[in-house]
């Protein structure tokens, strides 16, 4: 689960971690006017205050994309606001369709001396969490690892013994600071691995974190990605979920714990296992055709839950055929078939269906499946039903 940048950062403020105050601009009526009052609200006591309007959405690349202006004026900031509020934002990271801008971030200038890039993952390879930090603040840490690896400081911190002063000096002194920066870098890094641990993260990323002229570090920017499986642990972090950032398909699946990925094909394909599908979509591909989405239903599925991931399917105007590929093992051979008819007929399913069921009762359920009256073509191994739904997607 990812949230947005003004959550991250009222999340940082928790654990301590300095950042830039802000405001919150939901859409509406009045933007212009409300980004005024906060911008006001914001301004500092210098002479020539300056804001920063960002747009909120889960994507990086916002700047490039026209998503963030600097402000150095009131007008400029009702400007900026008009502008980007409802704006659809396109980079690398939203795909050619982009997002729409719901919300925007009024954020107060910071005097900026240096800027980093900071970040913290897991590394499963070697069962520790990864601090990582650069000078090169403000690019795409992508480009320094392949160009500049040399420029990227990795820290291996063992969770059992977890974040240690020595951690945070060996990154300030990478860094370049001085010793009293260094003392508030090891505070502030500690915030950002505390927040990682207790709220189950699998990603942080702050990138700029920046040195301010007054010598303390801040956080310009904030992604924090949470693990979905951990969830049920923080009903405070469900509740910064931004529908409206999420596919309309993944947010279905998820009401019905059905795992749920969109694709770029045609080819729609329902399977128990997450292994399973990852080989269902391979030789899909293999003879030529392209998946749609991956959809897991998971081992113990019921008729009702088969009948909703149908229905998730075929909410995709691409798709043009539809692959059924079950393992009866703890999930019943009929139960799947009873699924697939009851979705099919309630749906008035018209596009072609290929169906491969193997396991417990499915005798039962090929039955099932060919007393139904239904446009279904029942398949006999993997491959054979890989070649049918190719030929249905192509044929319409």
């Amino acid at each position: 689960m990812n949230i947005h940048e003004y959550q991250a950062k009222q999340l940082f403020k928790q654990y301590g971690i300095r950042v830039p105050e802000g405001r919150v601009i939901d859409e509406g009526s009045g933007v212009a006017e409300r980004a005024e009052k906060a911008a006001i609200e914001l301004q500092s006591e210098r002479k020539n205050a300056v804001w920063v309007v960002k747009a909120q959405i889960h994507a990086g690349g916002r700047g490039k994309a026209g998503g963030v202006k600097v402000c150095k004026d009131l007008a400029a900031v009702k400007a900026a606001a008009s502008e980007i509020m409802g704006k659809t934002l396109v980079t690398p990271q939203t795909g050619a369709q982009g997002k729409v801008v719901h919300t925007l971030w009024i954020e107060e200038g910071s005097e900026i001396a240096k800027e980093f890039y900071l970040g913290i993952v897991i590394d499963r390879a070697d069962s520790k969490v990864m601090m990582m930090a650069s000078t090169e603040g403000g690019m795409e840490i992508e480009e320094v690892a392949h160009h500049h690896p040399e420029k990227i400081t990795k820290v291996a911190i063992d969770p059992v013994l977890g974040y240690q002063p020595y951690h945070g000096r060996k990154i300030a002194k990478s860094l370049g600071l001085t010793p009293e920066q260094t003392k508030d870098a090891v505070s502030f890094l500690g915030g950002i691995y505390k927040c990682f641990m207790e709220k189950d993260c699998s990603q942080i990323e702050v990138n700029p974190m920046i040195l301010t002229k007054q010598g303390q570090l801040m956080a310009l920017d904030g992604k924090v990605n949470f693990d979905d499986s951990a969830l049920f642990r923080h009903a405070d972090v469900v509740a910064m979920r931004d529908l409206k950032e999420e596919n309309p398909q993944d947010v279905e699946a998820s009401k019905f714990d059905l795992a749920y990925i969109a694709l770029d094909g045609n080819i729609g394909c329902l399977v128990n296992g997450a292994g399973l599908a990852m080989s269902t979509m391979d030789i899909i591909k293999l003879h030529g055709g392209e998946p749609a989405n991956f959809l897991d239903v998971g081992g113990g599925a019921s008729k009702e839950k088969v009948a909703h991931a149908f229905k998730i399917i075929l909410k995709d105007p691409k798709v043009k055929a539809i692959l059924v590929n079950i393992f009866g093992g703890i999930m019943k051979c009929d139960v799947i078939a009873e699924g697939v008819i009851a979705a099919a007929r309630e749906l008035s399913l018209k596009v072609p269906l290929v169906v491969r069921l193997e396991g417990t009762n499915v005798e039962q359920g090929r039955k099932l499946l060919a007393e139904s009256g239904l446009r279904i073509s029942s398949a006999e191994g993997l491959t054979d039903a890989a070649k049918k739904v190719v030929a249905a997607a192509k044929t319409g």
